[in-house]
């Protein structure tokens, strides 16, 4: 007979793996209402097509640090951007360190030649990051709309008369565009990071765009009004996720936000692991940044509850994997524990809590990649492989949360881009010490 002490212990061992499993749950269920506000809807209007007249000056900005293989492409594809040159200024904003500055410069001069209004804006030193780079450029900028491409995107020619016309309601501060993949088929690494960016851009944006709610500007791909920046406060450097952040502060402030996921910006998929570990990271910890400084000012808004109760959701949705790393540790405590107390009762508690918290997660990129035009078989296919990366980038994207939440700042690493060729330097690969031991424990 089990000693009355083990089955205290055992019955705290299986009250906290249900516990946490319940918190996974609760995210699980919150991913079925995303699925169910972008579900398909018949006789939305059609986006507007009209340009403002006089057409108004447009600013590009062009955020590059360390970017060799990728910013000739970069500044070609801005050049050829469907907009009057009269009316079209390009800034490179230039933090690189290496040979970088001196092809962006050649590529400049030979665009100015061209016609372009195109500056090569080179600081010395990173201060601010990503952002001090975007708050340098906007203080010297001429354009009343700002369009941000990061350096491994190659947005379209249309993508400036597509965006636009969405300006006429004086209440849009952003448009925003959905990412496309030059190298999805290049390896599996590249192929479900494709899934995940799919389930992002069409489940999670348009679910929070039809359904009223907050949503951001995902770092590139997108054109804001500038006055909707400057009311916000301008860009900010103390989150990795700046623009999760200037969204957040624009939003508060009254500003609506457009998302068009009919137009396709393409871009470049990390091909290495440490790239992809090293922006989920970001990703993660910024994410969790953003809710630290912000979560006090949504709450104590005046918008809907469904509005706060949503970016509450958007804002923590990566304490899931400090969860699943939490559960990870307790499996085995559980299983014992189940053993002295009677499992059955306890697997019939659980079983629909572990459904909540998984099959939504199948459901929801299933879904996705059906919207994004997969046949059901490669649709199905890619849950396997996306559920072990997930699970193996659980202690990565944990770390980055309790490195938040402990307040542990950390510089801006940029993610590497190898281009149209297979030439990056072996310098810009990063290290991540003994975290792929841990990982396949």
């Amino acid at each position: 007979m089990p000693e009355p002490g083990l089955d205290i212990l055992s019955l705290g061992i299986l009250s906290l793996y249900l516990a946490i499993l319940c918190v996974l749950a609760v995210y699980g269920v919150h991913r079925w209402s995303l699925l169910w506000f972008a579900r398909a809807r018949h006789g939305e209007p059609a986006p507007p097509t009209e340009l403002p007249s006089p057409l108004p000056w447009v600013t590009v900005q062009l955020p590059v640090y360390n970017e060799r293989f990728v910013v000739d492409r970069l500044i070609r594809a801005a050049c050829r951007l469907d907009w009057p040159r009269h009316r079209l200024e390009i800034q490179v904003l230039d933090d690189s360190t290496d040979d970088t500055t001196q092809r962006v410069a050649r590529l400049v001069a030979r665009a100015r030649l061209d016609g372009f209004t195109i500056r090569h804006v080179h600081r010395e030193h990173r201060d601010g990051f990503k952002a001090g780079a975007l708050a340098a450029g906007l203080a010297a900028a001429r354009g009343e709309f700002i369009a941000v491409f990061d350096a491994d995107f190659v947005p379209p020619p249309h993508f400036l008369r597509a965006a636009l016309p969405h300006f006429a309601d004086r209440s849009v501060g952003l448009v925003q565009a959905r990412w496309t993949h030059l190298n999805r088929r290049a390896s599996w690494l590249t192929r479900i990071q494709a899934v995940l960016l799919d389930g992002h851009f069409l489940v999670d944006h348009v679910a929070r765009s039809r359904s009223g709610c907050f949503f951001n500007f995902n770092g590139t791909a997108g054109v804001w009004r500038r006055s909707c920046i400057e009311d916000a406060g301008g860009w900010q450097a103390d989150t990795l996720t700046e623009d999760l952040d200037l969204s957040y502060r624009a939003q508060l402030r009254g500003w609506h936000f457009v998302y068009r996921p009919d137009i396709l910006a393409p871009a470049e998929l990390p091909a290495r692991m440490s790239a992809f570990k090293s922006q989920q990271h970001r990703w993660a910890k910024g994410s969790i940044q953003t809710a630290r400084k912000l979560f006090r000012s949504i709450l104590a808004s005046s918008f809907p509850w469904k509005v706060r109760l949503e970016a509450a959701f958007h804002m923590t949705e990566n304490v899931a994997y400090l969860c699943l790393i939490a559960l990870t540790l307790l499996i085995w405590p559980a299983i014992r524990a189940r053993q002295r107390l009677d499992g059955a009762i306890w697997l019939y508690a659980d079983l629909p809590i572990l459904g909540a918290a998984w099959l939504s997660v199948v459901a929801f990129y299933y879904i996705s990649q059906r919207r994004a035009g997969r046949s059901r078989l490669e649709s199905a296919l890619s849950i396997p492989l996306l559920m072990s990366l997930g699970i193996g980038l659980a202690v990565n994207n944990a770390a980055a949360v309790i490195e938040a939440l402990l307040g542990r700042s950390s510089p801006f690493v940029r993610t590497p881009k190898e281009g149209d060729t297979a030439r990056a330097a072996a310098r810009y690969e990063t290290s991540h010490g003994g975290w792929p031991l841990v990982e396949t424990l």
